[in-house]
């Protein structure tokens, strides 16, 4: 896959602030997608940072991290970049002029060697410089090169070395007689003569820089020997005195014309919302287009625009709006592949839609990889293994079914790990907080609900070692209420909970949280925390009564 066919993928990700079983799956099902249809690539994608229990989990099973994306609406990249070629500097007027008529375009884009960008060129710039032709000076002005000079005028060098040689004087048309030829000649000039052996004379003798003889008229050998002894540049062309006079200007380098400051450019990920507006504020039609690293790729017009191609997303482990990547509703949904309740997420059309009660996403993922008969390599394997080890809390949140465990102990042997021994070495990583701020600790998983009116969000973190626990809860004690007023919620609720021990002690934020709290499970809430025992599972045990609770509160 080349890069814009890579970018152009089908993209398999999974919900913000990302977990294990949401990376895990997200490369499970590319994989299979690219071995069950590989004529519709699917590559991994990541809605936000990696925890360290992923981290772990990558590492440990040597695959790469899924590519970030924190936004799928529409960019520049996603429209049909016009490629057209960039042109040098040097270029001459006329052979600009030559290539924007054969490729139908009014817009040139000077490059160096590196393909960066250095100016613009357009129709009208050409126009400009031609109806300025009558400037005697313009070749010496734009240092034109002899060999823009010979280029154009189709010629034939009869005398010299042109080679690296640039235009040092004016433009004269000798059509007059020798002593007028003589009169108007300073050295450098480029002298424009027909067959008249006197002129040619004439104005090699009053030190020409160039004699351009036309119509291929025949040059004595006597005046090129002459010439050459002069340093004079003797340039044969099959073209007429006049028409060579009218075209010559049309030899100086589109760098002496080009715009250079304050360029109108876009990159591949500039937004095509924001592009669009640029666009019609402004009289320019065609706008180079760079990529990452600042390299001319071709350019786009408001046309380009209607060609927009959506980004195509495969969402697993999530099917709530709230929780989806930035831009989801620019994007076209193909696949839900999730085990959570049924949220908001709409879609345009019709769309393959599983949603299954098992513990992790990577379950149903493995069921599929089963009905399709498709092997699964070692390393897929590890990845799956691990996603269902988190999901389920090693099997001991009430979200696991025996169909979980059973896949994950299959799961385990073709890994060739021990499911206990990798279970406490991943979680250990997982809990780790050390060099953290409470902010990198909240985001490791949160997600954010509706309820009516009420907005809410509920994070989770699982320890295996109580004094990691006991660290993360003292970062993120005085960080919840900075988020809550960050995220305009009305309530925060975080989940520290001891899997071995089987309980969760929940922190909470905002006004009436520890009372909606107390209601909900009948506890007592002090210094804002309650004490759940037997409450592992953020989707089965506490999502379902703050829920219920607040429904009752709207009742009453």
């Amino acid at each position: 896959m080349n890069s814009q066919e890579n970018f152009r993928a089908i993209k398999v990700i999974g919900h913000r602030n990302p977990d294990t079983d949401s990376i895990c799956s997200a490369i499970a099902y590319s994989r299979l997608k690219n071995i069950l249809d590989p004529e519709h690539p699917c590559k991994p994608c990541r809605a936000g940072l990696l925890n360290r229990e992923t981290e772990f989990v990558l590492d440990y099973f040597q695959v790469p991290s899924p590519q970030l994306y924190t936004d799928v609406s529409p960019q520049i990249r996603d429209v049909d970049i016009r490629t057209m070629e960039g042109v040098d500097g040097e270029t001459s007027l006329r052979r600009a002029w030559m290539i924007m008529r054969d490729q139908q375009i009014d817009t040139l884009c000077v490059v160096d060697e590196e393909q960066k960008l250095k100016g613009v060129i357009t129709v009208k710039d050409v126009a400009t410089a031609n109806m300025d032709g009558l400037d005697t000076h313009i070749l010496e002005k734009a240092e034109t090169s002899y060999q823009n000079i010979l280029d154009i005028l189709e010629g034939t060098v009869l005398v010299g070395d042109i080679e690296g040689k640039r235009v040092t004087g004016r433009i004269i048309i000798g059509s007059g007689s020798a002593e007028q030829i003589e009169k108007s000649i300073s050295p450098g000039d480029i002298v424009i003569v027909a067959n008249r052996s006197e002129s040619q004379l004439a104005a090699i003798e009053m030190g020409a820089g160039c004699v351009v003889v036309c119509a291929d008229s025949k040059v004595s050998r006597t005046i090129r020997m002459l010439a050459e002894e002069q340093g004079c540049i003797m340039i044969g062309t099959p073209k007429s005195t006049y028409v060579a006079g009218q075209m010559i200007s049309q030899a100086a380098p589109i760098r002496h014309y080009m715009t250079e400051k304050d360029l109108l450019t876009f990159g591949l990920n500039s937004s095509v919302e924001a592009a669009t507006k640029v666009m019609t504020s402004v009289r320019y039609r065609y706008f180079p287009v760079l990529d990452d690293e600042g390299r001319y790729v071709g350019v786009v017009s408001r046309r380009n625009m209607m060609g927009l191609h959506k980004k195509q997303l495969i969402l697993v482990d999530h099917n709530e709006k709230n929780q989806a990547v930035e831009g989801i509703d620019q994007a076209e949904i193909l696949e839900i592949i999730d085990h959570h309740r049924i949220g908001s997420m709409e879609t345009d059309g019709p769309v393959y839609f599983r949603n299954v009660p098992v513990g992790c996403t990577s379950t149903i993922i493995y069921q599929m990889y089963e009905e399709n008969g498709v092997e699964i390599d070692k390393t897929t394997a590890g990845l799956m293994l691990s996603a269902i080890l988190s999901d389920t809390l090693m099997f001991r949140s009430p979200t696991c079914t025996p169909v979980d465990e059973r896949t994950a102990r299959k799961l385990a042997q073709l890994a060739g790990v021990d499911l206990e021994a990798y279970a406490d070495a991943m979680f250990e990583h997982g809990g780790d907080v050390s060099g953290k701020t409470a902010e990198e600790i909240f985001n490791t998983d949160y997600k954010i609900f509706d309820s009516g009116a009420v907005r809410f969000g509920v994070g989770q973190g699982s320890y295996m070692v109580e004094r990691n626990r006991k660290a993360s809860q003292a970062l993120l004690a005085p960080y919840l209420p900075v988020a809550l007023e960050k995220q305009g919620l009305d309530y925060i609720f975080y989940m520290f909970t001891d899997v071995r021990g089987a309980s969760t002690e929940l922190l909470m934020a905002g006004k009436g949280a520890e009372s909606l709290v107390a209601r909900a499970f009948q506890v007592e809430v002090k210094d804002g925390i309650a004490v759940l025992p037997g409450v592992v599972s953020r989707k089965k045990q506490l999502l379902p009564r703050i829920i219920n609770t607040l429904r009752e509160e709207e009742q009453e």
